[in-house]
């Protein structure tokens, strides 16, 4: 029998969230953003290799898109999105984390939690690749100029959902990729 712990983050904590985000991220300033990916993906091994919770485990897939959205050559992302993506892969790369790995059963919650915070940043970009690969996975057979009109027509409508969540001043906003 299992047993289910819930908490919440309140503003305090998410700014001590943003805090060790921005200090992640000035760190991986000073990575290549290929080291920045291979501790993304080598951290997404360790955790499908290990037995964690159901809370970690269910960010893995969101990871894995975060790494895959900035490496797909047919999803081009422009500059200042692949470092928005960076950024939010930036606390991945810090060898120290706030509880460490190693202990059993709670060792990798700093991160899912991490991981869930910048998902929620990042919703319109992993929207519109999860639609861009559901487009692929459809159309096998498509020629390069449909899969560019997709591409474009998809980014378009990432860029504008950013926007007026930006302009709502979106309530699940936390600057911490900002």
């Amino acid at each position: 029998m299992g047993l289910k712990i819930q908490f919440e983050l309140d503003d305090a904590d998410l700014e001590h969230f943003r805090l060790i985000m921005l200090h992640a991220r000035d760190s991986a300033a000073r990575k290549s953003p290929e080291d920045i990916v291979a501790s993304a993906s080598h951290l997404l091994e360790e955790l499908t290799a290990s037995r964690t919770s159901g809370f970690i485990a269910d960010r893995l897939h969101k990871l894995h898109l975060m790494t895959q959205m900035i490496s797909d050559v047919e999803w081009r992302l422009a500059h200042a999105e692949v470092q928005r993506v960076l950024s939010a892969l930036a606390y991945l790369s810090e060898p120290e984390d706030l509880i460490p790995d190693e202990i059993p059963g709670l060792g990798y919650l700093d991160d899912a939690i991490m991981i869930e915070l910048v998902m929620r940043e990042l919703i319109p970009e992993i929207e519109s690749y999860e639609d861009f690969c559901e487009f692929r996975e459809q159309n096998p057979n498509r020629t390069a100029a449909a899969t560019s009109k997709a591409r474009d027509r998809l980014q378009v409508r990432m860029r504008e959902r950013r926007q007026n969540d930006l302009r709502a001043g979106s309530a699940q906003a936390l600057n911490l990729l900002d």
